[in-house]
Order: structure tokens, then C-alpha cells, then sequence
């Protein structure tokens, strides 16, 4: 029983575009953003979908709404669910990026969100990150599983044999799930706005990453 899962990281919002951090916080969509939604739709044309699904972001939901828009199936609307949200940065929640990093980071010898990952793995960076939140707001590693894999798993007990499944979900959490499968892909390197993960699930206990962060 093979279901394919395409992630797909939402367009580029306002607050991508000024480098804030942006988690439970939203921001609308730029012009590039939309267009990075229609570019992924066009990407993934001949791929009919029998499901789709996406955080209950309104930067996932628009996203996958011009992707959806773009395709044969008719789904046009996503199935919204929590499981798929941004990691939860707390304090940290609309901050500039660089210097919440630098701050986290660099005491420990890493400057960036990217060298704080590729130096102490993804799910340590996010255990950093809740430490480091004086409200103790940001979520942990294990709040991501806790509410991210009972979400895939249900989207794959809902599936059937050789379902094609849209997900639009968002960077950080791209990031951690293909970290869960497959350690031997780098994920310091951040997925862009639009690029397409697909895994592969043969059952919930076999789950395999077949590519990471394609936009083309």
C-alpha cells in the first residue's frame, strides 16, 4: 500500500519577506507568494489529487487553495487541520530572525538558524528554542510529535492504495518531519516558499523520503 504525500512549504508571506519569525503568527501573502502557489499548482498539474489537506495557517490555506486551482482533481478547497502547523516559537513569535538566532546560536558557536541545525540536529534546535523562551510558550520536540503524527497518521489511514495526498504545511515543519525519516538529508538547508517534499507511506511505520524541497 503505497500513498504518495506532497508537502508543500505556503508562499512567501510579508513577514518572510522582512525576515521576521513567523510560527502561529501570520501574514498575508505577497505578489511572489501568490505566485509561488501557482507555480507550485503548474509543478504539480498532472499529479491528480484524491486528497488535500493543509495547516489551518491562512498562509497554507491560500496557498493551497492556487495549487488546488491549478489541478485536475476536484478538490478545490483543503481539509484544514492543526497537526500541520508552524512549529510555535512563543516569545520569539515575530521577531527579526537574525538576531533571535544570534542570541540562541552563537553562544554556542552557531550564527544562524541553518548552522544551528546542521551543528546540533533539528529536534535539538527546537528543544534550544523552547528553553530559551522566558514565557514558556515555544513548543518543544516532543510537542511536534505529539500533534504533527497522529495528524499524518490519520491522513494516511484515510488514504487509499496509491492515493496522490496534497499537504501544505510550512518550513520548519518540512524540515522536522523529513528529519524524522531520513537522517541523511540535509535540512539545515531551508525549504523555499512553493518547493514540493514528497514522501512515500507504505503503512504508518514505513514512511520514506523520496525528494526534498523541489521547485522544479
Amino acid at each position: 500500500m503505497a500513498i504518495n504525500l506532497y508537502f508543500v512549504r505556503h508562499g512567501q508571506t510579508f513577514l518572510n519577506k522582512y525576515h521576521r519569525i513567523q510560527g502561529l503568527s501570520n501574514a498575508p501573502l505577497t505578489e511572489k507568494g501568490i505566485n509561488d502557489g501557482i507555480a507550485a499548482g503548474k509543478r504539480l498539474s498532472q499529479i491528480e489529487f484524491n486528497a488535500a489537506y493543509s495547516s489551518d495557517m491562512q498562509r497554507a490555506i491560500d496557498t493551497a487553495k492556487y495549487i488546488l486551482k491549478e489541478n485536475s482533481s476536484e478538490i478545490k478547497t483543503p481539509t484544514v487541520s492543526t497537526a500541520f502547523r508552524e512549529e510555535n516559537f512563543g516569545y520569539f513569535e515575530g521577531s527579526d530572525d537574525q538576531s533571535v538566532w544570534h542570541m540562541i546560536g552563537s553562544p554556542k558557536g552557531a550564527n544562524t538558524f541553518n548552522e544551528m541545525i546542521d551543528k546540533f540536529s533539528m529536534e535539538k534546535v527546537v528543544d534550544m528554542i523552547a528553553a530559551a523562551d522566558p514565557y514558556g510558550d515555544a513548543e518543544t520536540n516532543q510537542d511536534i510529535y505529539d500533534r504533527f503524527m497522529p495528524g499524518l497518521k490519520d491522513v494516511i489511514s484515510k488514504a487509499n492504495d496509491n492515493d496522490n495526498v496534497l499537504i501544505v504545511a510550512h518550513g520548519t515543519l518540512i524540515r522536522w518531519l523529513v528529519s524524522q525519516f531520513d537522517k541523511s538529508i540535509n535540512v539545515a538547508d531551508s525549504p523555499k516558499n512553493g518547493g514540493v517534499t514528497k514522501l512515500v507511506a507504505n503503512g504508518d511505520n514505513d514512511i520514506k523520503v523520496e525528494f526534498f524541497n523541489k521547485v522544479d
